[in-house]
């Protein structure tokens, strides 16, 4: 029985403790208070602000680039209402993505190899490798994406020079898919405040579309929604459609297409007499590139509506035309 006593003793004291640990402590200590989160940590309030980027080229009465214009010589309308600009620069030097469309229907097939050289040697003066990017669309019945995104002009010219004539003309569709597919996600830049990216479209084409399953106007939308200008080159061969003429009637159906595709998006079109002439018009585009204008403004419209809004990009000197976008579609909610 004595030998029991330690065990015991051991048990006792256990329960002692255990029953002491249980009971409320008689001076508590105080709660600790929270950390108060150091200043300049709290979660910012984000007010989104919806800034409408416009592109545009001025011009004098002989079809000359202007490029000495400052912010003061400009005024922007939003469906005819006075707009004020946020941001102003002279963009010689932001990014390009260009996509080359090349019609290969059978209509242009005569002029197809020239095309094709006068469109490689404009990549070659415009890309500037580490900085713009192209990619190569050939279309007929079709449109077919031959390169895709590069800086490498060798991979883009082989990708010209692999083209091959036949078939109908899917003039729509191929810039629905160029626009869709390769433009309208595009992540911008946010160069100098209110840049961005330059989405250029270069279409080789004789404007008449024979097989597409989007529309004219639903081609248009998606280039409008993208943010890409339209750059038109004519293939047509008749002769009487020439850079210079006033009236709408002497150009083909397919020409006023193109015209029409190229001046909604703040673009131009080119009509070259001859073959030859394509290069002239090649340089005349990749100059133009270089010499534009960027504004930016907060609309006064700020309904998320979804809806097109008109732009009106006006100069105060006399005799200048400028070329600008005609709109641009509102933020859905």
């Amino acid at each position: 029985m004595r030998r029991a006593w330690p065990g015991m003793l051991l048990l006792v004291c256990a329960a002692m403790a255990a029953a002491q640990s249980s009971e409320p402590s008689a001076n508590p200590e105080p709660p600790k208070p929270a950390a108060a989160a150091p200043q300049g940590t709290q979660n910012p309030i984000r007010v989104q602000v919806n800034l409408v980027n416009v592109l545009f080229t001025v011009t004098d009465k002989k079809g000359r680039n202007v490029p000495d214009l400052g912010k003061d010589d400009f005024h922007v309308l939003e469906d005819g209402q006075p707009q004020a600009i946020s941001f102003f620069s002279k963009e010689t030097d932001l990014p390009l993505r260009i996509g080359v469309l090349i019609d290969t229907s059978n209509s242009v097939s005569e002029r197809l190899h020239f095309e094709e050289e006068a469109a490689i040697d404009f990549l070659s003066e415009a890309i500037r490798p580490g900085k713009d990017q192209a990619f190569v669309v050939g279309f007929d019945v079709e449109p077919q994406l031959v390169q895709d995104y590069t800086d490498d002009v060798e991979k883009l010219s082989n990708a010209i020079r692999g083209l091959a004539a036949g078939g109908t003309t899917s003039l729509y569709d191929a810039l629905y898919y160029a626009c869709q597919q390769k433009m309208l996600n595009l992540s911008d830049s946010n160069v100098n405040g209110g840049s961005y990216l330059r989405r250029v479209l270069i279409v080789v084409s004789d404007g008449k579309d024979t097989n597409s399953g989007h529309s004219r106007d639903e081609a248009l939308q998606m280039a409008e929604r993208s943010e890409a200008i339209i750059y038109a080159i004519s293939t047509n061969t008749s002769g009487t459609n020439t850079a210079g003429s006033a009236e709408p009637n002497g150009y083909s159906s397919g020409d006023k297409i193109l015209k029409y595709l190229a001046s909604e998006t703040g673009g131009r079109t080119f009509f070259p007499f001859e073959a030859s002439d394509l290069e002239s018009n090649f340089r005349q585009i990749a100059a133009e590139l270089r010499s534009q204008y960027s504004l930016a403004y907060t609309p006064t419209n700020n309904k998320r509506d979804g809806t097109f809004r008109k732009i009106a990009v006006e100069t105060n000197e006399k005799g200048l035309r400028v070329r600008a976008k005609a709109g641009y579609f509102a933020p859905s909610k």
